[in-house]
């Protein structure tokens, strides 16, 4: 299929319909070729894109197209049921294209089939024209508190996505790539379909889900050269040994990358024990629209760090008054300064919270984090996750990656306890890998290694075996809900949490 064709029609489809410049279109569908088609037809018509995960409920999916005032939702006749379920709570919605012909099913009265309007519209099509700021992508983020908040980027976010595609993902004319993310999610966006594109770089699409063997044999097959995946999935490869990547012809991979949550220490080694290439962390968020640090291919990597800033992109590390830290490894706010070009700029419907992000001149993630004599920047954790135990700052990050070094541990969950005494001490909520089982005997192993590695002032002064850890669907450790569950709290928002 040509791509240019292919968008060209469905961009002629979607203005048929009436959908103008600016209103919002929601994508629910799993990683099928019509849905690339459609987000960038809905671009070429000046639209604004709304990916939604294809694991959302229908509550989620309500939430957010109702706080977008969407106009339209496409999706599959199988994912169909849950905007049935909530589209008479939409009032702004006027159009549910459902993708029907790959299942061979008819589309319901007040529906429309997408091959009904995609099928017999041209191949040629005059793209609306659209300045730098105009709006084009949105993306709600999960938050740690609160409902989602809609990110909204602009066309100028492009630019962005083809630097840092060029420079940190080390982009070749001739690279094959492989981005695991969820087109839901902005890494599945800005970097499943933005970078690549704007760089010329073939992308391979998996339809599937994970799997240790199936994975290391898209590579293989496909001869994939730059992956870009995430640390829970780096940790599952983990948990399933290094036998299955070495029975594979890996020798195609030349660089491997990974984003969405810190990046443990033992994730890099183990991505050189296994196939003879470290994973090179970097950062940024759903708001930034592209990456702001990286280990880059040119330099060393330090396990642990997310590197340094993106040429450019001025990011420091600030005191409580908003004054720059100085002096090496210490603790402050994570901050960037506005007007990089793929800076989100609205909440969308809420421009009060989008304020609150900014002041002192500066965009305060809400991460925390320090700077060593280098200049690498150092993940501590978010400002809501960071530990106080008697008078001791400690780092949920660092606590989990000490924790994950033990042979019985997969992942694990920190968080801070209050106590009378100590202000909080730290728990530690920890899944096992295969093999093993809970008993006083591992636990007390577990605590010895844990004080040994980090000291009796930031070992946990509680570890607890459960089954699972809850994430959020594009994988990070809500150790929100961790705490809320160990104290009694109310959950708050779970619409992102992935279900067990």
């Amino acid at each position: 299929l040509d791509f240019k064709k292919q968008t060209n029609k469905a961009a002629n489809a979607l203005r048929s319909l009436g959908i103008k410049k600016g209103e919002r279109v929601f994508i629910l569908a799993d990683r099928i070729p019509e849905l690339y088609f459609a987000v960038f037809g809905t671009l070429k018509i000046g639209a604004i894109t709304a990916p939604l995960f294809s694991a959302f409920g229908p509550e989620p999916i309500r939430e957010r197209v109702s706080r977008a005032e969407g106009c339209t939702i496409i999706t599959t006749p199988k994912l169909l049921p849950k905007v049935n379920e909530i589209r008479a709570q939409l009032p702004s919605l006027r159009h549910v294209i459902v993708i029907a012909h790959r299942e061979g099913k008819p589309v319901a009265a007040g529906d429309v089939a997408w091959s009904d309007i995609v099928g017999p519209a041209s191949e040629e099509f005059e793209i609306e024209p659209t300045g730098p700021d105009d709006w084009s992508i949105m993306h709600f983020t999960s938050g740690t508190t609160g409902l989602p908040k809609g990110a909204a980027h602009v066309h100028n976010a492009i630019v962005g996505h083809y630097a840092t595609g060029k420079y940190v993902l080390d982009f070749h004319e001739d690279d094959i790539y492989w981005c695991t993310a969820d087109p839901g999610w902005v890494t599945g966006t800005s970097y499943g379909m933005f970078a690549p594109f704007s760089n010329g770089v073939t992308s391979l699409i998996d339809e599937g889900g994970f799997g240790a063997r199936r994975w290391f044999e898209n590579i293989q097959k496909h001869k994939v050269t730059v992956w870009y995946t995430a640390p829970t999935a780096i940790r599952l490869l983990m948990k399933a040994g290094t036998d299955i990547p070495k029975s594979f012809d890996l020798s195609s991979l030349r660089y491997a990358m990974s984003v969405g949550e810190p990046l443990n220490p033992e994730c890099v080694v183990w991505g050189i024990e296994a196939f003879g290439l470290p994973f090179h962390d970097n950062w940024w968020q759903t708001e930034t629209g592209s990456i702001m640090c990286a280990n880059y291919p040119s330099m060393p990597i330090r396990p642990g760090s997310m590197g340094r800033p993106f040429p450019g992109v001025d990011v420091t590390i600030v005191d409580e008054q908003g004054v720059e830290i100085a002096e090496p490894m210490v603790e402050g706010a994570l901050v960037c300064k506005p007007g990089w070009p793929s800076m989100f700029r609205t909440y969308w419907n809420d421009e009060e919270r989008y304020d609150s992000r900014f002041k002192n001149g500066w965009y305060y993630t809400g991460d925390k984090a320090k700077r060593d004599a280098d200049g690498y920047i150092w993940f501590v954790g978010r400002d809501d996750d960071v530990i106080n135990t008697s008078g001791h700052l400690v780092s949920p990050f660092e606590v989990e990656s000490v924790m994950i070094e033990h042979p019985a541990v997969a992942e694990a969950g920190v968080i801070g306890k209050p106590d009378a005494i100590a202000m909080e001490v730290v728990k530690a909520f920890v899944t096992l890998n295969d093999g093993f089982e809970k008993t006083d005997a591992l636990l007390r192993d577990l605590n010895r290694h844990a004080r040994a590695r980090l000291g009796p002032a930031v070992a946990p002064r509680e570890i607890e075996v459960i089954d699972i850890l809850p994430k959020t669907r594009s994988g990070k450790i809500m150790r929100r809900l961790l705490k809320a569950r160990e104290l009694g709290l109310p959950e708050g928002d779970t619409s992102t949490l992935e279900e067990d």
